[in-house]
């Protein structure tokens, strides 16, 4: 059983992403430390701070790594962190001389930022792609129900008669707005971490930005001087995932309304009731509902882990890593959910025909 309900052995029917979930699994985590280590070594071979045989010994030696799990939860239990211990295997890995040039001129926190953000950026992909169907999704309902009449409400008063396409846009305009924020972040927002010990590079000397230059490219990561206690490009990215199940749990507090009331909406595949066989009730809806709360709640810590001392620091960095995968999560399964709703929706508002 697990503390996660996105991981829970039946909640996660619910709330589960297998492929953003993958995405913060150990397995992948390392995976992208390894990656960033490799990367490393031959960035700093190209810079000629070591030579090229020395590169290929160290990516050889880490080709076919398989962490010790139990060690770095003990590692991790001791150092905070779990770079220390996963070094000292990478170096046992890679054996002979070229181990002490592993990780050369790197502290732990670019390690662990770095492999984060190689797996944001893949989150993002996913969700930027999920957003599009979703808004090609809605797109169709509009176009098929769009001339339906629907009553509009105000301060949950009935007001006046509005069109299905007059409401839907109030779920499509806004997706549409957050997709061309996460484009326009992606351009720019996933960057390489990179500053050595306290930012300066010490030990590569006038080969700092060569090398990190070469490291994001390998990467495929933006080059930036470091940000390890610049924290508002975390910040940036969670508020567009709060914007984004925002919209979504409004889409499905509309959709949950017009079941309540009934003659506005045709819904199936409902959930059903243990007291009350017939009921179906609109699970999915009041999911997203739950989901952006949820991320409207979670978004706070973000801006609380902003909060870095000096030059680096603990407390803030560890409280992302309670918040921000939970975030991606419910965000990438939110989009998920809203697709299942919006193919249960069989009719809406009253046909003029």
């Amino acid at each position: 059983m697990s503390l996660s309900p996105f991981e829970h052995p039946f909640l996660s029917g619910l709330f589960g992403d297998s492929e953003i979930v993958e995405l913060f699994s150990a397995r992948a985590d390392i995976d992208a430390m390894v990656r960033f280590e490799k990367a490393l070594a031959q960035a700093e071979a190209q810079a000629g701070i070591f030579a090229d045989d020395v590169a290929e010994v160290i990516v050889s030696g880490l080709s076919e790594f398989a962490a010790d799990m139990t060690a770095l939860r003990h590692g991790v239990a001791k150092d905070g962190v779990v770079v220390p211990e996963l070094i000292r295997q990478m170096r046992a890995a890679v054996a002979g001389q070229a181990a002490d040039k592993l990780h050369f001129g790197a502290t732990s926190q670019d390690v662990i930022d770095t492999s984060l953000m190689l797996r944001l950026k893949m989150a993002a992909e996913i969700i930027a792609t999920r957003l599009g169907h979703l808004i090609d999704t809605l797109g169709d309902l509009a176009s098929r129900d769009g001339h339906n009449r629907l009553t509009g409400y105000t301060r949950m008063q009935a007001a006046i008669d509005i069109t299905v396409a007059d409401r839907a846009a109030s779920w499509t305009n806004p997706l549409e707005r957050h997709l061309l924020r996460l484009e326009t972040f992606a351009q720019n927002g996933f960057a390489l971490q990179f500053g050595g010990a306290a930012g300066t590079l010490e030990k590569l000397g006038d080969n700092a930005g060569a090398v990190r230059a070469d490291l994001a490219k390998r990467l495929g990561l933006v080059d930036r001087p470091q940000w390890h206690s610049q924290r508002d490009g975390i910040a940036e990215f969670a508020n567009l995932l709060s914007l984004v199940t925002g919209t979504l749990g409004k889409f499905g507090q509309d959709i949950a309304l017009m079941a309540e009331l009934g003659s506005e909406i045709r819904l199936s595949g409902g959930g059903g009731s243990s007291a009350m066989p017939h009921k179906q009730n609109p699970v999915n809806a009041e999911t997203l509902v739950t989901l952006s709360r949820f991320n409207a709640v979670q978004i706070s810590a973000l801006h609380q882990s902003l909060i870095h001392e000096q030059e680096r620091s603990g407390a803030g960095w560890m409280l992302e890593w309670l918040s921000l995968p939970q975030m991606v999560t419910a965000t990438g399964a939110s989009l998920l959910i809203a697709e299942r709703l919006a193919g249960q929706i069989d009719r809406l508002g009253a046909d003029e025909n």
